[in-house]
């Protein structure tokens, strides 16, 4: 099969167009034809070195893919009601930049009606990790506010449809008016231009000095002093990515007085069956919206996987280089067809 492989850490055109032999389905699990991979900021991070891979994963980037399902474990697959020829897309935990790729069937949903493949391959990855960390984790409820760091990336576009979809109040901070615009227009209630604006003195402007009952941070370092701030008492910061850096100081005296707390999680290195558990979430409270429209997949840009009027054989290169460029609303999706 084509893959696209890391030759060597460094800059995005270290990923290059390869061979691989065919992977094998193992027990639980099923093996997909890929027609869709999706883009992750994780995915940056392998290729520079940054994010080891989990014993026993592929080395192949991609968290997340969409396609047809060709084999797999036969009885585990009747058990499942999964079959040949079923249109699935899935969350990995690596070989997801390939033509074929196996997952196990507890992380394989079907793809919502209505969507195509390369929609479907856009959902795992983002709709798996916020719902654990926003609604698991950070707990939010209908009515309460939830404020999202960087609101325009893949994962801020899903927190603010979910957010809304379920009840509650979204501010969300952007690096651009035009990525706030594309935040407002998603929904959110408020949208702050962090580079022109405190987002910290934003907030209490906009909660009447209250603060927001949940923080959704993907950049750590200096923030959080800022963030436990913006906290309303009993408030939660969901840590899911240190951008800024992996040391922060804040004031404990803070969260002592106003019983805040501050947690984080990473998926990829997680057990099948913690997956599962958020699978089946998203089956039953996010898939539905998806069927129905309410919510939907922002897509920014797509490139072909194979590519011959790329120097890498691939437009995964491009693709990375869009995604550390930080001018992306939304998605970025690697095809494995032209169509």
């Amino acid at each position: 099969m084509k893959a696209i492989e890391i030759t060597s850490y460094g800059a995005p055109d270290v990923l290059r167009l390869g061979e691989r032999p065919d992977p094998v389905a193992g027990e639980g699990e099923l093996l997909i034809r890929v027609s869709a991979s999706g883009i992750n900021r994780p995915d940056v991070f392998q290729r520079t070195g940054n994010y080891p891979v989990p014993p026993g994963a592929s080395d192949i980037p991609g968290l997340e893919v969409a396609g047809v399902v060709v084999g797999g474990d036969a009885a585990a697959m009747a058990q499942a009601g999964f079959k040949l020829g079923d249109r699935v897309c899935a969350l990995v935990a690596g070989g997801g930049y390939a033509e074929l790729c196996t997952a196990p069937m507890a992380q394989c949903l079907p793809v919502p009606q209505g969507l195509s493949d390369l929609e479907a391959a856009s959902l795992p990855e983002t709709f798996f990790t916020v719902w654990s960390n926003v609604f698991d984790r950070g707990r939010l409820q209908a009515g309460e506010t939830l404020l999202i760091q960087g609101g325009s990336s893949g994962i801020g576009v899903t927190a603010i449809q979910l957010a809304k979809a379920l009840g509650a109040k979204v501010i969300v901070t952007a690096g651009s008016d035009e990525k706030c615009a594309a935040c407002l227009a998603l929904g959110a209630d408020h949208a702050i231009n962090y580079k022109t604006q405190d987002f910290k003195e934003e907030v209490k402007r906009l909660t009447d000095g209250k603060g927001v009952d949940v923080i959704l941070d993907m950049v750590g370092g200096s923030y959080v002093a800022r963030e436990v701030e913006c906290l309303a008492e009993g408030g939660r910061i969901v840590i899911i990515a240190v951008q800024g850096g992996i040391k922060s100081e804040f004031n404990a005296g803070l969260v002592l007085r106003r019983r805040l707390t501050i947690t984080g999680s990473t998926l990829r290195p997680r057990s099948i069956a913690f997956k599962q558990a958020i699978a089946q979430a998203c089956l039953k409270h996010v898939w539905p919206l998806l069927e129905s429209g309410r919510i939907k997949p922002i897509i920014h840009s797509t490139f072909l996987a194979v590519d011959a009027a790329d120097a890498t054989g691939s437009g995964a290169a491009r693709a990375h280089t869009l995604m550390e460029s930080n001018q992306h609303i939304g998605k970025i999706v690697l095809t494995w067809s032209a169509a």
